[in-house]
């Protein structure tokens, strides 16, 4: 037993060297495989995931799936102004291949991790070298976004306002009941927003698109305000006499309640007689309308008055020589259509005395070999035109244009 002591006591700084090493390899192997996870045996699989920003995201942080460890990120790179995130998963892990990948943060000090949530269970799965698109993959806000947009509400505060809302908090013994009130308040309307919130969404969505029409209404409504004002600077101009008109019409109306009451007799038979003449009125409707606008044809009686009184004389035209007209018995074409008709072949002026119409009116010219009209076939009118390939056609405004030319 001595002797065993004794070689310890002489070997003591082999041992200890020996000691030293041993507990260094444990604890490297606990650093080596218990913290990092280092598993040599292990079989990966790589799968790419793009990403718009990176979020803090780093090499060498946790992959999960729902929250469990699944792998690592093996490298964040920036290639085409889009992050670049290479994953390295266990390959004993499958994940849909139509899950969503998110950055994720386990505190407010950062820790991001890539976090996969899938929403199915069933196949593809994702394999090595597959590719997690940025359309399913989402960052949280930055810090420096979120600085920004505080920035942005804070700008918004009045200093003074708000300031008087901490002096009357602060005002008396009830300021902390105030505050707390204020504050459960807040929070019972954030829990309230939060339980509906994809109708909370639609309702900043909605609200969103009125500022958008509003802002682009703006010059409109900037010219209507105008508009609005210089009315009102009127209207205030005319107070004064608006006044005056509300002073004077109780007395206005007061005397013609006055000579309504004197006059009331009067304005009975005035009335009745009124009646009488309507009534005479509605009997002769058909005459008064053709007077004014008669329907049957162009113009009136009224206006014909019109035309011949004017400028305080009455205007007239008399022709002292008597001239006879002859009348034709084929009713007479509008000249104002465009179809140009074809004339009548069998003309015929019947006057009371051929000796005093106009030279050649009863000679009208016939077809040859025609000495006299057929009676039953007065209205009987020349062959039609022939009509080629060039012929215009005969419509209301003119042929259309352009019109082709022979030979060109």
């Amino acid at each position: 037993m001595n002797a065993s002591f004794r070689w310890i006591s002489d070997q003591r700084r082999v041992l200890s060297v020996v000691a030293l090493v041993v507990t260094t390899v444990l604890a490297g192997g606990y650093l080596v495989f218990g913290s990092l996870r280092v598993d040599p045996f292990q079989s990966t699989y790589t799968v790419r995931v793009d990403l718009a920003k990176s979020g803090g995201l780093l090499p060498g942080r946790d992959v999960s799936l729902r929250g469990v460890r699944v792998g690592t990120v093996r490298s964040v790179d920036l290639v085409d102004r889009t992050v670049v995130a290479v994953a390295e998963i266990d390959s004993g892990v499958r994940i849909p291949a139509s899950s969503p990948a998110r950055v994720a943060a386990l505190s407010a000090a950062g820790e991001q991790y890539l976090d996969f949530v899938p929403t199915t269970s069933t196949g593809p799965f994702l394999r090595n070298g597959s590719v997690v698109g940025v359309g399913r993959t989402s960052s949280p806000v930055s810090l420096a976004d979120t600085l920004t947009n505080a920035d942005g509400t804070l700008a918004q505060l009045n200093p003074e306002q708000l300031g008087s809302i901490v002096r009357e908090l602060g005002a008396g013994p009830t300021a902390p009941d105030k505050l707390a009130d204020i504050i459960d308040g807040g929070a019972f309307l954030i829990s309230t927003l939060s339980s509906v919130l994809p109708q909370t969404s639609s309702l900043i969505r909605n609200t969103a698109v009125v500022a958008n029409t509003v802002s682009e209404l703006g010059p409109g409504l900037r010219d209507t305000a105008a508009g609005l004002d210089r009315t009102l600077t009127g209207v205030q101009k005319m107070q004064d006499g608006f006044g005056r008109l509300v002073t004077i019409t109780p007395a206005t109306f007061r005397q013609l309640d006055q000579i309504i009451s004197d006059n009331s007799p009067t304005m009975v038979s005035l009335l009745g007689n009124l009646v009488s003449t309507v009534q005479v009125m509605q009997l002769r409707e058909p005459a008064i309308r053709s007077l004014f606008s008669p329907s049957g044809r162009t113009g009136s009686a009224a206006r014909a008055v019109g035309s011949v009184v004017h400028d305080g004389a009455i205007w007239a035209v008399v022709n002292i020589y008597p001239r006879k007209i002859c009348d034709y018995v084929q009713p007479r074409l509008p000249v104002s259509g465009a179809s140009f008709p074809e004339p009548y072949l069998y003309p015929t002026c019947t006057p009371e005395d051929s000796a005093q119409i106009v030279r050649g009116a009863a000679n009208a010219p016939l077809p040859p070999g025609v000495t006299d009209a057929p009676p039953d076939d007065l209205n009987a009118v020349t062959s039609p035109t022939p009509r080629g390939r060039y012929s215009l056609p005969l419509i209301p405004g003119g042929a259309r244009q352009p019109v082709p030319v022979p030979g060109g």
